[in-house]
Formats: structure tokens, sequence, C-alpha cells
């Protein structure tokens, strides 16, 4: 069996999908169900065992020796929450709970970090490990992750495999649900559909003109492959940067969704708000060259590809993955 967490949830329920197509059918899901705008993410999907999070690590004492893999995407994502102690109990000390069973029954695990764990970037975009403790994330989702990236690479006790993936602006089907939280391009094409116009916030930074705000945005098939391919890898243990390695500017990236619509583009710009904006990136772009390096070669969808795919496979349909 294979445990995917969070998996009701925007990447983990395209890797159950991913997992379905490479015929892993003994999928176990782990999630907070009583979410009902959540469960279309699992419809249609073969799926073994629906277990509730509170229950998980009952169900894994159990259960364990059956268990192959660990993917846990499950966390609470939202970067404009503030409450330090829902992240505390969700994203830190659950997932050390995860690690733990993991240690104790040799399971290997590929666990959720994030690039909100770089902040503005002053460090730059390296997933070299020797920087993470000395870096300073904007919010307290971020530092949920880097506390926890700190924690597992401290650890005498250690998975037999084990991979923090360090997603950068992932975007995608099956993401209907996430709200303010969505990626750009499902407001963008929400915003075009409704109003034939998309606003995009303005720079208050001299050093970028409005629109060319850069970010690394990677398409979540292509997330879920590198899931897929660590799964069957099973060595060099570490934390991995996971984006598309190339950044690009908010105006592409409308500038694409209205072709995507065959709509003729209409953009204006609003204010950034003043909630985030003190915090917010200019620039992200990660360095690809680990993971590379330990042999995934498979191409990565330009951002033409993957919003092109998105838009006319998935939302204007609106379809599932």
């Amino acid at each position: 069996m294979i445990v995917v967490t969070g998996a009701a949830g925007f990447i983990a329920s395209c890797l159950v999908s991913r997992l379905n197509q490479a015929n892993f059918n003994d999928i176990v899901v782990v999630d907070n169900f009583s979410v009902s705008k959540k469960e279309r993410n699992l419809q249609g999907k073969k799926i073994k065992e629906f277990v509730d999070r509170d229950n998980f690590f009952d169900w894994l004492d159990e259960h364990y020796e059956e268990v192959e893999f660990i993917f846990h995407l499950g966390a609470r994502t939202d970067t404009t929450e503030f409450d330090k102690d829902i992240f505390d109990l969700l994203n830190l000390n659950y997932s050390k709970k995860v690690w733990n069973a993991c240690c104790e029954y040799q399971i290997p695990l590929v666990y959720a970090s994030s690039a909100a764990t770089y902040g503005a970037g002053t460090l730059g975009y390296d997933d070299n490990e020797d920087i993470i403790p000395l870096l300073k994330p904007l919010n307290p989702y971020g530092e949920s992750k880097n506390d926890f990236d700190i924690w597992a690479l401290e650890q005498t006790a250690k998975p037999f495999f084990w991979a923090g993936l360090k997603f950068f602006n992932v975007y995608g089907p099956n993401e209907y649900h996430k709200g303010k939280m969505a990626s750009v391009i499902l407001h963008a094409y929400n915003q075009v559909h409704e109003q034939g116009r998309l606003a995009l916030f303005r720079s208050h930074n001299p050093e970028f003109k409005d629109g060319e705000q850069m970010r690394d945005f990677i398409y979540v098939k292509d997330v879920v492959d590198v899931c897929l391919f660590l799964m069957h890898h099973r060595k060099n243990s570490g934390i991995y940067n996971l984006g598309s390695g190339e950044a690009r500017t908010f105006m592409s990236l409308a500038l694409n969704t209205f072709e995507a619509m065959g709509v003729p583009a209409n953009i204006d710009f609003i204010d950034t708000p003043l909630t985030i904006r003190d915090t917010y990136q200019y620039f992200t772009e990660a360095n690809m060259s680990k993971l590379r390096s330990i042999g995934y070669d498979k191409p990565f969808y330009t951002l033409e590809e993957g919003v092109k795919d998105y838009v006319q496979n998935y939302l204007i349909p609106h379809k599932y993955y």
C-alpha cells in the first residue's frame, strides 16, 4: 500500500491520479474528509481505504507491514494565516509524528516543504542544506516548513530513504477548492471568464515594472512525476527544490492565459494589498541542479505548455485530473 496524506487537496489528489495511471491502486488516502468542498478531487480514483488524519497513527500501528511508501503532503498552506499554533499543530508536530513513525517502521518518506522557506531570497534559491538554518521566511507558514526542515536534518534517526520537496509556485487541475490560495492562473481564468479583463498587482519595487514581478511556476503534472521518480529511486536522501528552474513574469502568465482562452488581452493593475505588501516576493527561481544530479532528466512543462493544457483541458471543461 502507498499512503498519501492531504490526499483530498490539490497536489496530493493529482498524485493519487498519477499513481493510478502507473497501476498503483492500493492507495490509502489520509485527510480531514469533513471538508466537503475537496471531495470531488478524489472521485473516480482507485483507492483502497480512507483514513481520517486524526486516526492515521493508530491505523499505521496496525498496518505498517503493508505500507510500502508514504507521501506526506498534508499541511495548512494559507500564507495569510498568522496563528502560529495552527502551523505548529498541523505542519510541524504532525510531520514530526509522521517522520518518527517512518523511522520506527522503516518506511520511505517524501514530504512537502516549500519555497516559502526562502523568504525574500536574500540567500538565493539553492537547495543547499547548510543554509537552511539561516533562512528567514516571511510568514508563519514558511516558518513552519523551515522549522520542520531544520528538525529533520538534525535527527540522528532517519527513514532509510527520505526527501523533502520545496515546492515553488505550483498550478494545475484540482485546485478549484483553494479560494484565495489558488494559483494566479486559476484566478486569472476566473476573472477573464467573468469580466473579460484581468487585474494584476502593481509593482511597489522600483526595480520591477508593473507585471514584471517573477515567479518560478511549475505545473502539477511535473510535481507528481518527480514524486514517482523518488518513490522508485529511493536513494540520495535530502531536501530538494521542485520548480521549473525558470522564473517567468506575471505578465507572461497573463498573456498565455488570454491566448489559451482565445480572448484578447485586457490587463490593468491594482495596488498590492497593504496586508501582504511588505512580505511580497518579487522574484523566485529554483536551482534544479541537485534533482537533476541524481538522475531526474525529464523536461519540465514550459509556462506556455502548462497554461495551455491547464486552461483548455481542465478549466474550460471544468474537469479534474
